[in-house]
């Protein structure tokens, strides 16, 4: 039997449009070859699939019936293939430099003590400006991309210790990923759909005992919410739901109870900064179904807990108390 590629590299499209024409014009481009490209469509209403399948006969395309976000996307994309040692996460509006692939695998080689490896991603195609070097979890349950819009003048050029890499262009162990699965056999929680997904997970990671790195040399140019629009309605719903689902369910032990006075402070201001913005009824609505949801979230929060290998110093360890950083 063949063994599988070394990496299996997933991109989640949505009427990507040109935009993952162009990602995945950028990936056959990849000096480092052993891997396989997974596209999960989720049931797009434009031609994007199609015009998938006819540039690039090599993508493995699977068509879903229906949106299932990006957690829905990547879950099935994981449980239909025969993986490798890797699994890297790609967004369809994020474009890797040649080298992308071969320094992250390399990276991850270099170091076995660490599971996941972010990338530093650019804004523009000047590259002055990041998108962000990895994900940070404030102390209040706040989840924010490291660097984003700082304008690059060599700060993050050499490699760190992160909480989690952002997803959109990520690289994980698939035996880390299978050993934070939950009963039903999901590595991203589906309920959130989308947005803090990847911090959860990353979250979750770390709870389990695994650690994550930053790597400079792995470049990427990343649009950002190129689908469905920055500071859209979508995304702050989405967004603001979410961060709290992420917080109940992972932080643990003595902490939650804490931090919580900062967390409910958070959520209260973020609720007043957008209303007075005229953005204020998506946020709400995003709480209060946080709230409903509340129920399932205690009971991930009992499996999650149960199963924490780290200690509440070592999660403290990592956590952010700066949210500018």
């Amino acid at each position: 039997m063949t063994a599988a590629p070394l990496v299996t590299v997933i991109i989640v499209n949505f009427n990507g449009g040109e935009m993952v024409l162009a990602c995945l014009r950028a990936l056959r481009t990849q000096t480092f070859q052993d891997f396989v490209t997974v596209v999960v469509d989720n049931n797009s209403t434009d031609d994007s699939a199609d015009a998938i399948e006819r540039e690039d006969p090599g993508v493995v395309v699977y068509r879903l019936q229906s949106n299932t976000g990006f957690a829905g996307g990547v879950n099935h994309a994981l449980r239909e293939r025969e993986l490798g040692s890797w699994v890297a996460l790609l967004n369809p509006d994020a474009y890797p430099d040649a080298t992308w692939l071969q320094e992250l695998v390399t990276h991850a080689e270099r170091n076995p003590a660490f599971a996941s490896f972010g990338s530093k991603m650019f804004s523009d195609l000047e590259r002055e400006h990041l998108d962000g070097v990895g994900d940070t979890y404030h102390v209040s349950g706040l989840p924010r991309r490291r660097g984003h819009g700082q304008r690059d003048v060599g700060q993050f050029d050499g490699n760190a210790e992160i909480f989690g890499p952002c997803a959109a262009a990520g690289l994980y162990s698939t035996g880390a990923l299978s050993a934070v699965c939950d009963d039903d056999g999901c590595v991203l929680d589906e309920d959130f759909f989308c947005y803090v997904e990847d911090v959860d997970l990353a979250f979750r990671l770390r709870l389990a005992g695994y650690r994550s790195m930053y790597v400079s040399s792995a470049l990427v140019q990343h649009v950002g919410s190129g689908v469905v629009g920055k500071h859209s309605n979508f995304q702050l719903y989405h967004g603001h739901r979410n961060l709290v689902w992420a917080y109940v369910k992972n932080m643990p032990g003595a902490l939650f109870w804490i931090m919580l006075p900062l967390h409910v402070a958070l959520n209260v201001f973020t609720i007043l900064w957008y209303s007075m913005r005229g953005k204020g009824q998506p946020v709400i609505q995003a709480k209060r179904d946080a709230m409903a949801g509340m129920a399932q979230c205690l009971k991930k929060r009992r499996h999650i807990q149960a199963t924490r290998q780290v200690s509440v110093f070592e999660v403290l360890r990592q956590l952010n108390w700066l949210p500018s950083r």
